[in-house]
């Protein structure tokens, strides 16, 4: 890959080119150096090389939801509709739902990963051990406690990476402790905890926040809520919709402005019509419609959001002032490292997973690669 400019997600390089074999990043060099027996040159045409996207929320995308249909089908859908928008690995969402559901989808993912659809890293179960005082559009009436069954159910997928979002008021230290030492990777969301409750949670294994600011106890002065432990802490990240309704881009820039470089992270939390023409959809017994690029049911109340990565990178460079390639990062490099797979993806680097994105001089995707694979 040569001719323009390689973002390896931490500088932007000029005289560089990109060497891949396989599913992987063979080298960086300097074009100078290509060896001679190259079998192929992709031309950037002067525009930049970028990491793909990692989405960590995804509901739906091309006219299906995950919850719907949880098959490898679906699955590659929905894949297949984001890496329009220049996702390269995601995390198919559960909302909340019955357990014979959440056995399909993580039956479902296992069979996606084992069988190599494009971008497929592994699950998130948002639900259903979630409060109902901050239940937003997920189904109250399947929420439940975690208990051994429901342990066992979460910790089941042996491939990838599993994302639980929880409401920690609503368990132990202990079972969080056990979840992490399981492999999972614990956000909090859908909660109704204070700002003491959401500390202990943190110290006991919590490493991130599930849509900041949405569907969580709010900050305030004298209470600082969920949303205060989450810009406080150090140490854990927050997930963030970029889309303007939301977060208000005010709210939006505050945040990003007081968390730690790196704790910030884009989440699309994008539902069936992302992809699709489709703009009325079921989510249970709700119907869901896109209106005005917001997702909303019957009441009006938000319901995931219409929102693409590419979007999502644009709106945050916009939104919170900040230059262009660190919004890219919140969508690569930030959401890979909260899943432990910053050496793989989010990089441009010798050995690195061929996940990458060629954009053009608008910075419009002009080409997407998944391990190595353009399509």
């Amino acid at each position: 890959m040569v001719n323009g400019v390689i973002f390896n997600g931490e500088a932007a390089m000029q005289g560089k080119a990109v060497l891949l074999s396989g599913d992987r990043v063979l080298d960086v060099v300097g074009e100078s150096e290509i060896p001679a027996d190259v079998q192929e040159r992709f031309d950037l045409q002067g525009g930049t090389l970028v990491p793909g996207f990692v989405d960590l929320q995804v509901n739906g995308g091309g006219g299906v939801l995950f919850n719907n249909d949880p098959s490898v089908e679906t699955i590659r859908t929905i894949a297949a509709a984001h890496r329009r928008y220049g996702t390269t690995a995601l995390l198919p969402t559960l909302i909340t739902d019955d357990f014979p559901v959440m056995v399909q989808a993580i039956a479902a993912v296992r069979q996606a990963i084992e069988t190599g659809v494009p971008g497929v890293i592994g699950i998130h179960i948002e639900g259903p051990f979630l409060s109902p005082e901050r239940s937003g559009a997920h189904d109250a009436a399947k929420f439940c406690h975690l208990d051994e069954r429901g342990i066992e159910l979460v910790c089941s997928l042996d491939k990838g990476k599993t994302l639980l979002t929880l409401a920690p008021e609503l368990t132990t230290p202990a079972t969080i402790q056990y979840l992490v030492r399981q492999g999972l990777i614990i956000a909090a969301g859908h909660s109704a905890a204070d700002y003491e409750q959401a500390t202990q949670a943190l110290k006991a294994g919590v490493a991130g926040f599930t849509h900041l600011y949405n569907a969580m106890s709010p900050l305030q002065g004298r209470a600082p809520g969920m949303v205060g432990a989450a810009l406080a802490d150090e140490s854990s990240w927050f997930g963030i919709i970029a889309d303007g309704h939301h977060v208000h881009p005010a709210a939006f820039k505050a945040a990003v402005r007081a968390k730690r470089s790196g704790g910030a992270l884009l989440v699309t939390d994008a539902m069936a019509p992302v992809g699709a023409p489709d703009c009325t959809f079921a989510l249970g017994e709700q119907m869901l419609r896109a209106c005005g690029g917001r997702i909303v049911n019957d009441a009006g109340r938000l319901a995931g959001s219409a929102l693409d990565m590419l979007s999502a990178v644009n709106n945050a460079a916009q939104f919170a002032g900040i230059d262009w390639f660190e919004a890219q990062r919140m969508a690569s490099l930030y959401p890979a490292r909260a899943l432990g797979l910053d050496t793989e993806l989010g990089i441009i680097a010798a050995g690195c997973r061929a996940s990458l994105l060629a954009l053009d001089k608008h910075r419009c995707i002009s080409a997407c690669w998944i391990d190595g694979i353009r399509g």
